[in-house]
């Protein structure tokens, strides 16, 4: 009995020297090699990929080749609504909210070219993938705004100067289209729409033009305009990925129309990998 006791002692204590001397684990989760029900209810569909906290390097461009930015994904994590302030002498300021709609609010396969410039800067220009969701936040006085995240058209360009590397010094920063939340199809509760649906509200025809139903009446689809700024802090030179925080500035939904659109601003991570274009 006493011999067997040391020797488990033996064993555990092996076992801990193995243990902090082992390199850790990954951070990156590739959810390709997972099936549907080994991602469903467990919050991966929402998470964009990490690098390790040591992805410090940086990866050279080649000028006279062409290069695509693939598997964008953009996720939110923390998101403020512009107030106006209580009095007329405070300024209007941006107020932390909570999202209170389905937890899948990232944005995800975004691709696009990546050109480098003359002056020694990159351009990104976003050209396909799940490039929107639609989310609602909730104030701290239960206020609800609805918009589209979204980076439809991006153009970002990063600071000039980098000579053909892209390192945890780049920045791009850039401006993109915020389509409306809703589309031509959509009835609101009279049954009013865009495309289809009744021209004002059934029960008060003889008010159809007033000014105080005007906007409720005729409805458009709006596009707003929106900056975002990605700060790249981890490269993998090996497998061409990038990963870092990101801040985007846009409108909120307008009801098509009905009202004025406030501003949003959302934080949060994103992740990219950088390929040789194809011929």
């Amino acid at each position: 009995m006493r011999y067997r006791a040391l020797i488990v002692s033996l064993l555990a204590l092996c076992l801990g020297v193995l243990t902090a001397c082992s390199s850790g684990p990954s951070t990156t989760v590739n959810r390709d090699l997972l099936t549907y029900e080994q991602i469903r209810g467990t919050g991966l569909a929402n998470t964009c990929p990490q690098l390790d906290e040591t992805s410090r390097g940086s990866i050279t461009v080649d000028t006279g080749k062409s290069y695509t930015l693939n598997s964008l994904c953009l996720q939110p994590v923390d998101f403020f609504v512009k107030e106006e302030g209580v009095s007329k002498r405070s300024q209007a300021a941006y107020k932390p909210a909570k999202l209170v709609t389905r937890q899948t609010s990232s944005i995800e396969a975004v691709s696009g070219a990546l050109e480098p410039n003359a002056d020694g800067s990159f351009t990104f220009k976003e050209e396909d993938g799940l490039d929107f969701q639609a989310i609602t936040v909730q104030l701290a006085g239960g206020e609800r705004v609805p918009f589209l995240f979204t980076i439809k058209g991006l153009v970002a360009q990063t600071q000039p100067g980098l000579n053909g590397v892209i390192n945890t010094s780049t920045d791009f920063e850039g401006k993109f289209k915020v389509p409306s939340y809703r589309t031509a199809n959509f009835l609101d509760p009279k049954g009013r729409g865009l495309a289809t649906g009744y021209d004002n509200a059934v029960a008060l025809p003889a008010q159809a033009d007033s000014d105080e139903l005007r906007r409720e009446n005729v409805k458009s689809f709006d596009v707003g305009k929106g900056k975002i700024s990605l700060q790249v802090a981890k490269v993998d030179n090996t497998s061409g990925e990038i990963a870092g925080t990101f801040e985007s500035e846009q409108p909120s939904e307008t009801d098509m129309g009905s009202r004025e659109p406030v501003e949003v601003k959302i934080r949060g991570i994103f992740y990219a990998r950088l390929e040789p274009g194809q011929a």
